[in-house]
């Protein structure tokens, strides 16, 4: 058990609700295993635009401008620290190489009319 986590896209004609992403057909942009600040900092934005409860198996779309955002944080180390019961210890550095690679990929299927998602369970 632990966190598990994935970035997908969908072309913008597919989306129909934000249900769990186990119930979707999408194609895998990144994923992650254990990376509990990048977790933190996804639930901090699905709070920001009003939503509450737990923050497991919860797609939040990321735009452009959130995209470029998270690439700035995580140049600058400033993901926020971040922890609980099945999510490991902090992985910044391990991934971040991957999660840099993830904004490029994500900034491009945006280009061409895909919507990005980031999804996680525990």
């Amino acid at each position: 058990m632990g966190l598990d986590q994935v970035a997908y896209a969908k072309e913008h004609e597919e989306i129909q609700s934000a249900t769990c992403l186990k119930a979707k057909k999408y194609v895998e942009v990144a994923t992650w295993r254990k990376h509990p600040n990048l977790q933190g900092y996804m639930e901090n934005l699905w709070r920001k635009r009003g939503w509450h409860g737990d923050f497991n198996c919860v797609d939040v779309e990321l735009s452009k401008d959130d995209i470029l955002e998270l690439n700035s944080v995580i140049i600058k180390g400033d993901l926020p620290k971040t922890s609980g019961f099945f999510y490991g210890n902090d992985a910044d550095e391990h991934y971040k190489k991957d999660d840099l690679a993830f904004c490029v990929e994500a900034l491009k299927l945006i280009q061409k009319g895909n919507k990005i998602y980031y999804s996680s369970w525990w």
